[in-house]
């Protein structure tokens, strides 16, 4: 069995920076109303790249961090619910942009908690010896499927992506916890094609929209982030204070807040970059710890936990050391950190 270590990470967002005032100029909302429910104050918007596009961005910068050529991938998971394509899979489309000739490829689908579900795979293909170097992304263009005259759901997305390199080397995943609730999956949900074929008169046509009841996933939100980081310590034998920084889904300010709450924790451990990016769902988390390594604000040794929520509904976490040196010098390297 082989310890499994981040030796890189990139990200990319769309240069198109949409402000809570240009949305308010075709929804019935205000920066105002926006920013006290959501902290978000601004967003990137695509115009022209579609998930893969971001994708490589993301992933070439994590290659580039960790000085792996392509050839080097052995396997690329891609975390994503806004695919290019129903199939090919988004994956594959990367791996050929790339030019990652002898990575395997596929996506999975968690939402919010994709990141983290890829990582967790990632973690057993290098453990068990298959596999050497993986490349991780959770990218979204999820401007494609949010309703634009929906107050309530329009205001707190956002597109982008952010990628993790993964080697056989130190220890620096130490534990993870994953897991979902079935029940709950109507609270978050984007249909598909419907049921229509030649050999049924059903049809039950719906907008291919997100649709979210945000009571709901927020009760859920602030029930399982807590356990979750308090799974992943239990099972290292670590405690809360030895953790230098929490990396949360960036959903809502409120819901981070109130899960802050019950671990009892310094606001100052938790990472915040929602007011610059929204909800990103699968490339939240890889956004913000790439953000992080490049602002050098992440030292060797450094104990990190991420932890999200999801679509499914899903939910997870993992506990991180940080074994890569960070950019001491905090020089501008990413466009994900340009304002």
């Amino acid at each position: 069995m082989y310890d499994v270590e981040i030796v890189g990470t990139g990200s990319f967002v769309p240069e198109n920076r949409v402000t809570n005032e240009d949305i308010s100029k075709f929804v019935d909302t205000s920066d105002e109303w926006i920013s006290e429910r959501t902290g978000i104050k601004e967003r990137r918007i695509s115009i022209s790249e579609n998930t893969s596009d971001l994708a490589f961005m993301a992933a070439r910068r994590a290659l580039d961090d960790a000085g792996i050529s392509p050839e080097e991938v052995d396997l690329i998971i891609l975390a994503t619910i806004t695919p290019d394509y129903f199939f090919p899979s988004t994956a594959c489309l990367v791996q050929a942009k790339l030019g990652a000739h002898k990575a395997t490829s596929f996506d999975i689908s968690a939402a919010c908690s994709g990141f983290i579900f890829g990582l967790t795979v990632a973690e057993q293909f290098i453990n068990t010896g298959v596999y050497q170097t993986v490349l991780v992304i959770g990218a979204e263009v999820l401007s494609k499927i949010v309703d634009w005259n929906d107050r309530s759901t329009s205001v707190l997305f956002g597109d982008g992506a952010g990628a993790a390199v993964l080697k056989r080397g130190k220890q620096g995943i130490i534990s993870r916890v994953t897991g979902c609730d079935g029940s709950g999956a109507a609270s978050l949900a984007c249909p598909a094609v419907p049921l229509k074929n030649a050999f049924c008169d059903f049809s039950q046509e719906k907008a291919n929209v997100l649709t979210m009841n945000g009571r709901e996933i927020f009760k859920f939100a602030v029930k399982i982030m807590p356990e979750c980081v308090e799974k992943v310590l239990e099972d290292s034998g670590h405690s809360i204070d030895e953790i230098r920084y929490i990396i949360p889904h960036q959903a809502n300010i409120r819901l981070v807040d109130a899960a802050v709450k019950k671990l009892q924790i310094n606001q100052e451990k938790v990472y915040i970059n929602i007011q610059r990016f929204g909800n990103t769902s699968g490339a939240s988390i890889a956004l913000a710890l790439d953000e992080m390594s490049r602002g050098g604000l992440l030292r060797n040794g450094d104990l990190l936990i991420l932890v999200g929520f999801g679509s499914g509904l899903t939910y997870g976490a993992m506990l991180l050391k940080w074994t890569k040196e960070g950019n001491d010098n905090g020089e501008e390297k990413n466009d994900a950190k340009k304002d």
